[in-house]
């Protein structure tokens, strides 16, 4: 609707006047028809807004100034500072509580409960302290502010003090306040004083009194609790004090190791220094322990000093090194205590490689078991070990230890093995021979495997347990495959190295004898079993040799029993290879030795299989992989065996043939 605007005009007293009035009246009442038909019709210039738009508008264009929010808290306690003196069963003073009030008004300010008030002054006025409001801590006493700002609320309070077993105490209640600082004197010397709920961050003594100053967490009771020193004549005492020194000597080829454990027990006074006698030509390495502040070797005696006087038991230990005969004769330098009354422990040898000890010769010292030293001697597993437990007796009585040492040459042992080797052979009547060979490998120490494969043979794949890889070529041109090593510490297991490679031949006339080669190892073989596949016109004899024929049996190793990934990258096919002919024992025929190997097979299985899950979520390998050749098994078969075959020996089987009329037959 259009908003009108009237006018109001002083009315004056003159001749026309109302001739005038009633003229513009008639001209108002004849135009407004017309005024009445522009407004229907919106003519140009006039904006129609409802009365909520408007008042919108209006609201936006002149904003109300709206009232500040009220502070989140009335007043708020700054700060609690108190100044006491203890007087017999009291401890009085003053308590300044310095005050900010945010709020305009009357404001309770509680007092801090327990305090006993015996009057409250703000600015120097007397103020009136009144009960906590009902349902809020009704027995805590407050007083009334009625300004806002900052102010100092004064209390003369009085504290009881608490007496128990020869301790007095004070406690000051916990306040809201941000700083709590406590001042304390007391009309007496020489006390000790014990703080809790806060920090002790002076203490002053004079001729008649104590005064100490704390700084409380304000959330927290500061408690103030002091009794009658007692003064300590344990550092002034001569000291007297028993030890414990147990030293483990390790016979090296080139040097002897010296590793001892000192436990002192103090029985009077403090103990500042341990010194310990040291042989000659012993170097001391190093001494640790928790109390061990530093140490000096003079004049052959260890000095070790103490972080602070030990009245009680202190523990280090000390190592070092001395160089001694390979072999032979050998005198033990044998440390000792200083300055004990009493000194118990042994002494043990052991001999560090192949040797052990002869002969032994000792004073003062009674022979033990290596468990009486200790848990560092009991810790041993050394096969030549001598322990000896010191003689009791007088503190100086001579000690000393000689042992005959006997070296032996180290023989060498494997470092690697082919616990088995399995082969399977396809022959094609034109005297081809397409060969995989697989080998279950233990190895410690061998970086490659060294193989040489027969004359004219070209090799198609290669893998490591199950994955293909890339063999090297040595000068004399045979491959070298890259071998897994086991830990330190551990035992070597066992994985599969798999080659396959294509030989050429004669081709084969009715009757005939076949010669087959197979690859040279530079490691010993234990075992070998030999599949061969031969054409199904032909029957096939084996020759007598290093194979025997016998019934087809699995392989024993479970890396070759375990299944292997072809393609060798992720996505590749799981399977397991396992020959056609000879049907796998039926597990109720097994006894425990056999079920015993098959358990081992399947964790050997589930740990290949998550061996093969983390390489495929991890991608694909970086760079171009070889192919990984299937053997295909076809035609009627041989199983022959062979064991106990040597490094760098290529093992070989004869056989004879005789073209048959009947397909199929042998």
């Amino acid at each position: 609707m259009p908003v009108r605007i009237a006018a109001t005009f002083p009315l004056k007293k003159r001749p026309g006047l109302s001739l005038f009035c009633a003229y513009l009246l008639a001209l108002v009442i004849l135009s407004a028809p017309n005024v009445l038909g522009q407004t229907a019709a919106h003519s140009p210039g006039w904006v129609v807004l409802p009365v909520e738009e408007y008042r919108t508008l209006h609201a936006k264009a002149y904003p109300i100034e709206r009232d500040p929010e009220p502070p989140p808290v009335e007043a708020t306690l700054t700060r609690v500072d108190y100044d006491l003196r203890i007087d017999g069963e009291l401890a009085s003073g003053r308590a300044s509580l310095t005050v900010d009030v945010l709020k305009d008004g009357w404001v309770r300010v509680p007092v801090p409960a327990g305090l006993l008030v015996r009057e409250a002054r703000l600015d120097g006025k007397l103020v009136s302290l009144v009960p906590g409001a009902s349902g809020k801590a009704g027995g805590q006493l407050s007083a009334l502010l009625s300004h806002s700002g900052r102010a100092v609320l004064l209390l003369d309070i009085a504290i009881p003090v608490a007496a128990a077993t020869g301790e007095e105490s004070i406690t000051l209640p916990s306040t809201a306040s941000g700083v709590t600082r406590a001042s304390v004197q007391l009309p007496r010397q020489g006390v000790d004083v014990r703080l809790t709920g806060g920090l002790l961050s002076e203490k002053s003594e004079t001729a008649s009194e104590s005064k100490w100053i704390a700084y409380g967490r304000g959330n927290e009771a500061l408690t103030f609790a002091w009794r009658r020193k007692t003064e300590d004549h344990r550092a002034t005492q001569p000291l007297r004090m028993r030890g414990s020194l147990t030293q483990l000597l390790g016979l090296g080829e080139d040097s002897t190791s010296i590793n001892a454990e000192v436990n002192l027990e103090v029985t009077q006074g403090a103990a500042r220094v341990a010194k310990i006698q040291i042989p000659d030509k012993v170097t001391i390495n190093q001494v640790l322990g928790a109390m061990v502040a530093d140490w000096e070797v003079k004049a052959n005696e260890l000095s070790v000093t103490f972080l602070e006087p030990v009245e009680q038991n202190a523990r280090f230990v000390v190592t070092g090194e001395t160089h001694s005969p390979r072999e032979g004769q050998i005198d033990i330098p044998l440390l000792r205590l200083l300055n004990t009354e009493r000194e118990t422990g042994g002494v043990a040898v052991e001999v560090l490689g192949a040797g052990e000890i002869k002969d032994l010769k000792s004073e003062g010292l009674d022979s033990a078991d290596a468990t009486d030293l200790g848990e560092m001697v009991s810790n041993r597993q050394s096969p030549s070990l001598a322990a000896f437990r010191f003689r009791t007796g007088d503190g100086k009585l001579a000690r000393s230890l000689s042992l005959n040492v006997a070296r032996y040459t180290p023989q060498a042992v494997l470092l690697a093995n082919v616990s088995e080797a399995r082969y399977q052979v396809l022959i094609s009547s034109e005297g081809k021979s397409l060969v995989q060979a697989r080998y279950a490998v233990r190895n410690n120490q061998r970086n490659f495997l060294k193989i040489t494969l027969p004359p004219g043979a070209t090799l198609w794949s290669a893998s490591l347990a199950g994955k293909a890889v890339r063999p090297g070529q040595s000068p004399d041109g045979s491959l070298l495959l890259p071998l897994d090593k086991a830990r330190a510490g551990e035992e070597a297991p066992e994985f599969a190295v798999e080659i396959v490679y294509l030989s050429r031949g004669t081709a084969w006339n009715d009757k005939g004898q076949f010669k087959l080669a197979l690859p040279a190892l530079d490691l010993p073989v234990s075992r070998t079993g030999l599949l061969v596949y031969h054409p199904p016109l032909f029957k096939v004899t084996p020759e007598l040799g290093a194979f025997r024929m016998e019934p087809y049996e699995n392989p024993l190793s479970s890396a070759l029993n375990a299944p292997v990934t072809y393609g060798g990258v992720a996505g590749g096919i799981v399977a397991t290879v396992t020959p056609s002919t000879g049907p796998a024992p039926a597990l109720s025929d097994m006894d425990s030795k056999d079920e015993t190997k098959l358990k081992r097979s399947q964790v050997a299985t589930e740990a290949l299989l998550d061996k093969f899950r983390a390489d495929s979520l991890a991608g694909k390998r970086a760079g171009i992989l070889p192919i990984r050749v299937s053997f295909p098994a076809f035609g009627p078969s041989l199983y022959l065996v062979s064991e106990l075959t040597g490094e760098n020996r290529a093992p070989s089987a004869g056989l004879t043939y005789q073209h048959e009329k009947k397909a199929g037959g042998k």
